[in-house]
């Protein structure tokens, strides 16, 4: 089996890739002095063979560029398809995934080292965000739902047109009848509601009832995030088997999503309704969407899955990158 090295320690952003590389490979943590500045970022620095390679977690706005530099490849979760920094030819984009519940897996691997490179509050701090994740599992293929949906969200404040579109489902979601609605806008602790108070809800839900609510939901919305960034909830809609109505991505994914196929994609918000209809008058087309998605979660986005795409990538570029030498020889 072969052994993947960890440079540094990430935060829980990458906790889904620590779980798929220790499923499918023999993991080992040695801290490389001249990853420290990247402990607790979500950035996972690794070695497999003689290559490094770096998994950036964090918002879209380009490369750490001295990373990039030492890199075999450097894998991205938001690939934005219009800012130059993304489109270096090492850059490669990685398929949905979400955080997970690995504590013991992240003490077993990182052991007494933790306290040797991060600060005691920075260890609980990460402790404490894992242990609320839910465990990583898979979800069973239910695809029929009765009419109810759940949707919560923070408030952005950078973010007017996440906001919006937000915004505008929770009002749509409220006012069908045929809908029974859970959920909505957490308030801002600064009290600044960007004046969305009556799509407001005062429940804040915790990462694992939030999981459980949504797998129950008829319809999940996904629409670009911070900076153009996928949300991690599409992963998880797809591992829950559910319907995925969705705006056009920002990103790059290893393959793309098709309309009618894995998701059913729109454009504006004014489409909620048309879309509503048609799921409910039209059983079957909500089920084939539901199953497929949950095919393509099932084929591309599992933690082993996504463990062997990374380490393929790898591999196959190192490959390559010795055919070009001993051709230019």
């Amino acid at each position: 089996m072969k052994t993947i090295q960890l440079l540094n320690i990430p935060n829980f952003y990458s906790s889904y890739y620590l779980l798929g590389l220790n499923q499918a490979f023999k993991v080992k943590f040695k801290m490389d002095s001249n990853f420290t500045q990247f402990n607790n970022k979500p950035i996972l620095i690794f070695k497999v063979d003689d290559a490094i390679a770096v998994i950036d977690n964090d918002d879209p706005t380009g490369v750490q560029q001295e990373l990039y530099e030492i890199a075999s490849v450097y894998f991205v979760t938001n690939k934005l398809l219009d800012h130059d920094s993304y489109k270096q030819p090492k850059v490669k984009p990685l398929y949905p995934h979400y955080p997970v519940n690995i504590v013991p897996l992240y003490c077993r691997v990182f052991g007494i080292n933790l306290l040797r490179y991060l600060k005691l509050k920075d260890v609980i701090q990460q402790i404490y965000i894992l242990l609320r994740r839910p465990l990583y599992g898979q979800y069973k293929r239910s695809f029929k739902k009765d009419n109810f949906i759940f949707f919560s969200s923070n408030i952005w404040k950078k973010e007017p047109e996440t906001n919006h579109i937000r915004a505008e489902f929770i009002r749509f979601c409220k006012t069908d009848t045929r809908i029974v609605f859970k959920g909505g806008f957490i308030p801002r602790s600064d009290g600044n509601n960007y004046g969305f108070d009556n799509e407001l809800n005062e429940e804040r839900y915790s990462p694992k009832m939030f999981s459980k609510l949504s797998a129950t939901s008829k319809i999940a919305l996904n629409n670009p995030a911070v900076c153009g960034a996928v949300s991690w909830r599409l992963a998880e809609y797809l591992n829950q088997g559910l319907f995925v109505l969705s705006f056009p991505f920002k990103i790059e994914l290893p393959h793309n999503f098709m309309h009618g196929a894995e998701v059913h994609f729109i454009e504006k918000t004014t489409q909620f309704k048309p879309v509503l209809d048609k799921v409910v008058d039209d059983s079957d087309y909500h089920e084939v969407i539901a199953a497929r998605g949950k095919f393509y979660f099932d084929t591309y986005c599992t933690p082993g899955a996504q463990a062997k795409y990374v380490v393929d990538s790898i591999l196959n570029g190192e490959s390559n990158l010795k055919e070009d030498l001993k051709h230019s020889s």
